[in-house]
């Protein structure tokens, strides 16, 4: 393994020790080393800097998961600008208020991607926001990043020692499914420490190969990409997410860590039980995940029928990423019932909802931090009073137990529990139950208004596919069967062709409580 003191002089230490190590496979064939990685990286900072780029500026782009994405990337570390990925589910109102929040100088967009033309819009928002500058990057030969000489850059910036004294280099916006996103303050300190926590639980090595199959924008690309950089593995890169074209893709390039949470999982599954005597992943070892909740079910399963250790998930957000994590070599039990231990560093504690108490095993309570890992603030410092308690721990706004070897269940979230005649029902209780149905290809229960009870339970249901709908009579039988208590069992069942996710996995609820209020 190899450690830089900034994501920049690990890059170089990567580039020296192993240059000729593969680095990254895309679905157009290309290949890159991690020498190849440098001297591209180089030649782009370059560019940037004669179109003006420099430490401390802001730059925001929102490129699909590609090469030239995770070459952006370091040219920009290299030059020591503050980088704000944005996610590509975003549009001009998200993407405007980001900006102008953020103070961006230059927004790095594809030309026409997903059926959408970001050119049009971040010239719209161009036009209407003075100093904002707007680079189109399409990979079409006319539009590709600029390239220079790298005897004209000026020499990196000597990194401190001390990864306290690291600067903000990212501005990692939360998905905002329920409001304005919120800009956390990370520094590659604090990357780092999530990607090589991540790599030892994994066990990563050069001969890993691991599905970048989601948006390279999220925080949890950004550490991929470390992760590669600290263990020499090998990252896959899928434009978009296309079942029909990315499994494919994955089964011929010899996926090991076939991430990246439970819908890509569940995809994975049904694509091999469409061939059960061909291993679709011969050399799977295990399925990153996180994101989302997953199943118990959806581990064994996926252990049985792919191969692997199962599933290897973690918790976390884009404040705090990745707090937990399981190891490969935990119990099944342990993968498959929970999120895993805390990280290195991590101070976990979870705190009474009712008195604020520090809850031992067994007790539900928000899930609280101090890590490594964890945000430097927000960029609007007004929000970071509710977002820490008294004692400097980062809240949460997520529910769960820690067990006697201290591994985390989640059990819901501190909004996202359903009250029906006083009483507080666990939606993802509710869910967990209904997904071991053979008719249920995925599910989210949601609280609906009730004059009567306050609220009511309703199930949202998307069939598996080649099986018949679920009926209300059989689902309450499955649940009452698996000894859910009456008070939770749901009042009302919808049938939905799908689920809505956003890109890393979270059901987006919302969505479902205006659809059926």
């Amino acid at each position: 393994m190899i450690e830089g003191r900034n994501l920049w002089e690990l890059i170089e230490r990567r580039a020296a020790e192993s240059p000729d190590g593969e680095m990254a496979v895309d679905e157009e064939g290309r290949t890159l080393t991690f020498g190849e990685y440098l001297d591209q990286v180089e030649r782009v900072a370059a560019g940037l800097a004669a179109h003006g780029i420099g430490e401390d500026d802001v730059v925001s782009w929102q490129l699909p998961t590609w090469f030239e994405s995770t070459v952006l990337v370091a040219a920009l570390s290299r030059l020591g600008a503050i980088q704000n990925p944005i996610l590509p589910i975003y549009r001009s109102r998200e993407v405007g208020f980001v900006t102008g929040q953020a103070g961006t100088k230059l927004l790095i967009v594809p030309g026409t991607f997903g059926g959408f033309d970001f050119a049009a819009m971040a010239a719209e928002l161009a036009a209407g926001s003075e100093g904002l500058d707007v680079m189109v990057v399409d990979r079409s030969g006319d539009h590709d990043l600029p390239e220079g000489d790298p005897s004209d850059l000026p020499a990196a910036a000597e990194p401190p020692d001390d990864p306290a004294d690291l600067p903000v280099r990212w501005l990692f916006y939360t998905s905002g499914t329920t409001a304005d996103p919120k800009g956390a303050k990370h520094t590659d300190a604090s990357v780092a420490a999530i990607a090589k926590g991540m790599g030892e639980r994994y066990r990563a090595v050069p001969e890993d190969r691991g599905a970048m199959v989601f948006p390279f924008t999220h925080i949890g690309g950004i550490t991929w990409l470390f992760t590669s950089l600290q263990f020499g593995s090998v990252n896959l890169f899928v434009e978009a997410f296309n079942p029909a074209t990315t499994v494919p893709f994955l089964a011929a390039n010899g996926v090991t860590l076939a991430g990246a949470g439970t819908p890509f999982h569940m995809v994975y599954l049904a694509a091999q039980r469409q061939q059960p005597d061909t291993p679709l992943f011969p050399d799977v070892r295990g399925f990153p995940g996180g994101g989302a909740p997953k199943p118990p079910q959806l581990h064994y399963d996926l252990m049985a029928e792919m191969g692997g250790v199962g599933i290897l998930s973690g918790y976390g957000l884009t404040e705090a990423p990745i707090l937990t994590l399981v190891d490969v070599d935990d119990s099944d039990e342990a993968k498959a019932d929970t999120e895993g231990r805390a990280m290195p560093g991590v101070d976990l504690r979870l705190v009474s909802m009712t008195d604020g108490s520090i809850c031992g095993p067994g007790e539900e309570g928000e899930i609280r931090a101090k890590a490594p890992q964890l945000m430097q603030g927000y960029l609007d410092a007004s929000l970071d009073a509710a977002a820490f308690d008294d004692d400097g721990y980062f809240r949460s706004g997520d529910l769960g137990v820690l067990d006697e070897d201290g591994n985390l269940t989640i059990t819901g979230r501190v909004k996202d529990i359903i009250i029906r005649n006083m009483e507080n029902i666990s939606a993802k209780e509710v869910e967990d139950l209904l997904y071991t149905h053979d008719q249920v290809g995925d599910v989210a229960v949601i609280g609906l208004p009730s004059e009567r009870t306050g609220e009511m339970v309703c199930a949202v249901v998307a069939t598996a596919e080649g099986a018949e709908p679920i009926t209300f009579e059989a689902m309450v039988d499955h649940l009452s069967d698996l000894g859910l208590r009456k008070q939770a069992l749901p009042e009302r069942l919808e049938i939905v062709d799908a689920v809505p996710r956003n890109p890393t996995g979270k059901i987006v609820k919302y969505e479902l409580v205006e659809r059926f209020s």
